[in-house]
């Protein structure tokens, strides 16, 4: 009998969104993003699927994760790392052949002097106003002639120029994406030739083709997880892969103790807003605790009986996620990693 919370993965779900999505955004090349231990789905076996499906680029988000990337997937994979912030990790970046994402001035002459006669690959990225890092607009020029500098003198190619949108307004990412186009271009005045550009992460893959470009970085349609009042999963075409399960623990007069482990991403105030899926159907959350949680009773409850918080059959991470006013990446990936996962 399992008495302890588990998350349970369904890779052949993962492999079918992986499918849906590169059908949805060809030709651009898909990317997936694997932060934070593949948004807490377990990195290793996440991207040993994706290979398998075809992916070929990975959007790391640090370079330690580049290293994990790289020890699973292997030489051949292109693993995106656009945070490195001190010598000893662009020295790291330089040995795993990753492509360096580059916000910074300083940055891109860090990369020059550390490449010690190699050619780095870098990603140069424009900030066209979300402001989360980037080379600013009044910044540009003179960022590109020393790249531009930079490649001549052997040191480093750009790969890339890339950026992020805020996803708030069609009127907002217009104006991003027209920001982006400007300073693609004046990256080829200056003698630039990148061959990638890429702007749009998941919900502007899917629903602004023209913001494609040659590469998308989608990690959360990946995993199933919906935009936070944004169409369902059924619209979009992906399936949930994860399946939050919290088994009973204990029947009580105030309700059905179950074991949820630690969940930084489950919010007390979540108590009484939502209902979990039991075996006789939805139940209420009454009660989050630190390591257990209290959900309205049934009857004939029995200790071992499982309860899903999120995911098949249940509400989704997204669902939770609006009542808090987050995001369901944020559910996600602060399920404790003490939490169990098992890969289906």
């Amino acid at each position: 009998m399992v008495v302890k919370p588990l998350l349970r993965v369904d890779l052949d779900a993962f492999a079918a969104n992986l499918a849906r999505i590169r059908t949805q955004v060809e030709p651009a090349q898909h990317m997936l993003v694997v932060k934070d231990d593949a948004y807490g789905h377990g990195l290793e076996q996440i991207v040993r699927r994706a290979w398998r499906e075809g992916v070929r680029w990975f959007g790391a988000f640090d370079v330690r994760t580049g290293a994990d990337v790289r020890r699973v997937a292997g030489p051949e994979a292109r693993i995106f790392a656009w945070i490195a912030a001190t010598d000893a990790e662009v020295r790291a970046a330089l040995d795993l052949d990753l492509d360096i994402g580059v916000g910074e001035p300083t940055l891109l002459d860090d990369v020059a002097r550390l490449a010690d006669g190699g050619r780095a690959r870098v990603h140069l990225k424009i900030d066209t106003g979300l402001h989360r890092n980037g080379i600013r607009t009044e910044d540009w020029d003179a960022a590109i002639r020393r790249a531009a500098e930079h490649e001549a003198s052997g040191a480093i190619v750009v790969e890339g120029i890339w950026s992020h949108l805020a996803e708030a307004s069609d009127d907002e990412d217009d104006a991003a994406a027209a920001a982006f186009s400007t300073a693609v271009e004046a990256a080829r005045d200056a003698g630039l030739t990148p061959r990638i550009r890429h702007l749009a992460a998941s919900a502007a893959s899917f629903e602004r083709p023209e913001f494609r470009g040659d590469l998308v970085r989608v990690g959360a349609f990946a995993y199933g997880i919906r935009p936070a009042g944004g169409p369902g999963e059924g619209d979009l075409g992906i399936r949930r892969i994860a399946s939050l399960v919290a088994p009973v623990v204990a029947v009580e007069p105030a309700g059905v103790r179950v074991a949820t482990g630690s969940l930084h991403g489950l919010p007390s105030t979540l108590a009484g807003r939502v209902t979990v899926s039991t075996p006789v159907g939805p139940r209420r959350l009454i009660r989050v605790g630190a390591l257990e949680s209290v959900v309205e009773s049934w009857r004939e409850a029995l200790r071992g009986d499982e309860v899903v918080v999120y995911g098949e059959g249940a509400a989704s991470a997204t669902d939770l996620a609006e009542q808090t006013d987050t995001i369901g990446e944020e559910i996600a990936v602060r399920v404790s990693p003490l939490v169990e996962r098992v890969w289906l």
